[in-house]
């Protein structure tokens, strides 16, 4: 396979190949959320390469927040139920003016099922009339509440996803989604501009209508660039600011 690779005339480099070949371990399920991925050296021996070449495929894999090198304990498959707050604060950008993590409590309000009209199905990739779960939630921040959301997911990769389901679930909502529906996001894309507060979303956020609000929308996609949700979420920067590092 790798000698195949190496006279495409489309040339990958080495490393490059390897990290493919682990990520269809990724999306096969082979390694899934949470597991420890085989050693370099035993992966080396596997793709018949060297150490140095499985390492490069490896940073390069966790510098895209696809594995974590765990000091002493090995490398392992990303999850969104990591505890670490930094690797949660990856899809939840907004802080606090003092630059503090605050822990964040998801109220469900809505969760229902319907047919993808024409924006969904061109966002998500899925033919129009396709069945999608769509959720509308607040995010509140110390209590006070900060982002409104809809989202939109494809039916087929979450059925069985419910109100309740939403409201039994204590841990964050890519979380759930990785956990119970095995879908995983892996990176997102999100445009932003600044409305004005209507009066359903000026209430619900405890804001006067008309004041500022910067409106989110977010595409996540999981491996192999798929879409697999859609999001429009309303934030409230009275007391917080979206922080977005540029590298």
């Amino acid at each position: 396979m790798l000698q195949e690779a190496r006279h495409s005339p489309t040339f990958s480099p080495l490393y490059r190949q390897i990290k493919s070949l682990i990520l269809q371990g990724l999306k096969s399920g082979e390694w899934r959320p949470g597991d420890a991925i085989p050693s370099e050296i035993e992966l080396a021996a596997r793709f018949n390469v060297s150490q140095g070449t499985v390492r490069k495929a490896i940073d390069e894999m966790a510098a895209e927040n696809l594995l974590v090198r765990r000091q002493g304990k090995g490398t392992y498959v990303a999850s969104h139920n990591d505890d670490d707050q930094r690797a949660q604060f990856r899809f939840l950008r907004l802080l606090p003016e003092d630059g503090a993590i605050e822990a964040s409590q998801s109220v469900p309000l809505e969760c229902w099922h319907a047919k993808a009209g024409q924006e969904a199905s061109r966002v998500l990739a899925i033919e129009a009339g396709t069945p999608i779960t769509i959720i509308r939630r607040l995010l509140k921040f110390g209590g006070r509440p900060v982002i409104i959301e809809e989202i939109y997911l494809p039916g087929e990769s979450f059925a069985g996803l419910t109100l309740d389901i939403l409201n039994e679930y204590q841990g964050s909502f890519y979380g759930l989604l990785e956990s119970r529906f095995g879908v995983r996001m892996v990176r997102a894309d999100e445009r932003l501009r600044a409305i004005a507060a209507d009066r359903v979303s000026a209430g619900l956020l405890d804001i006067a209508e008309g004041a500022p609000l910067l409106s989110v929308e977010r595409v996540s996609y999981t491996y192999s660039d798929r879409p697999v949700e859609w999001r429009r979420g309303l934030y409230s920067t009275a007391n917080h600011h979206y922080l977005n590092p540029l590298n």
